[in-house]
């Protein structure tokens, strides 16, 4: 089937722009894009393109992925540009978007790019519990405080909250000093983790992996620095042990962000490690229109 390729402008995306410069020096791009799956097979047919800006107008040179993955693509503006956005796409895979920059200082390597773009599988998106805390704001300060993830407010008696599934304190110890943020967890075997992801998996729609780890997680975390917006985070509540202190049963999900604010997901399945969220599916009910979480 021949595909069409529609012209995407790479604006705003992952958190950046493109930006022209003021320089009257000019110089030619080329851009290699190679599109692999997360096996690092090629993708054949993908939807890609190359943003930029000629003539303070926003544009981007697009096609289709050969049969080894490769696209390409070359251009001499009229003047220099500060940043070139790539994109791919495909039906059944969540969208890849990277930004690369190109000044300052010139240097011929930046203008001769090889990109890699991993497109991850669309999986099985689920229903979950999710918001995004835009600033947690403590009812108290130097106590523990338990956090409900399906009511999505704090517990009773600071919310309307039942279950105590995360348990928050901000701890300072003069209203000029620092703060110590932790979170913990109310039963054996609950627990969080920080999760890496490599450089390939950058850009893609679904930040996370599909599942949360099986192990690995940590009773206490704490935060002292300011907050990543970058960071993912995995943990595991309402855990069941049995006398051998094994899983009988748990609930999994993730946090985008960092400690103050972030975005976090909660399967209601129980054992159920999958955590690629349907956006359409939001469980948790009565949140302000900035707190509906938009990204899988």
């Amino acid at each position: 089937m021949k595909h069409y390729v529609y012209l995407t402008l790479l604006l705003f995306v992952s958190g950046w722009a493109f930006a022209q410069t003021n320089t009257t020096l000019t110089h030619t791009w080329n851009v290699t894009l190679k599109v692999v799956d997360e096996d690092g097979s090629p993708v054949v047919g993908a939807n890609t393109s190359v943003g930029y800006f000629t003539n303070s107008q926003p544009t981007s040179l697009h096609g289709v992925t050969d049969n080894n993955g490769v696209f390409t693509a070359s251009y001499s503006p009229e003047t220099d540009l500060n940043e070139l956005g790539f994109e791919a796409d495909k039906s059944g895979f969540y969208t890849t978007r990277i930004g690369h920059t190109l000044f300052p200082p010139y240097d011929p390597a930046k203008w001769n790019i090889t990109q890699t773009l991993m497109l991850k599988n669309i999986g099985k998106p689920i229903p979950m519990y999710a918001k995004y805390i835009v600033s947690i704001t403590f009812p108290v300060l130097n106590k523990p405080i338990g956090y409900d993830l399906t009511v999505g407010d704090w517990a009773a008696p600071y919310g309307r909250g039942i279950s105590q599934d995360f348990i928050f304190t901000e701890n300072h110890a003069d209203t000029n000093s620092g703060y110590t943020f932790t979170i913990s967890f109310p039963r054996p075997g609950d627990g969080i983790q920080e999760s890496v992801l490599p450089d390939a998996e950058n850009g893609s729609g679904l930040r996370s992996h599909h599942e949360a780890p099986v192990d690995g997680y940590q009773p206490k975390h704490e935060q002292t620095q300011m907050p990543d917006p970058n960071k993912i985070y995995y943990f595991r509540v309402r855990t069941a042990l049995d006398h051998q202190g094994n899983v009988v049963s748990a609930h999994y999900g993730k946090i985008y962000g960092d400690f103050m604010q972030f975005r976090y997901y909660f399967n209601p399945t129980p054992n159920d490690r999958n955590v690629e969220f349907d956006t359409k599916q939001n469980l948790v009910g009565g949140i302000e229109s900035f707190e509906q979480v938009r990204e899988p």
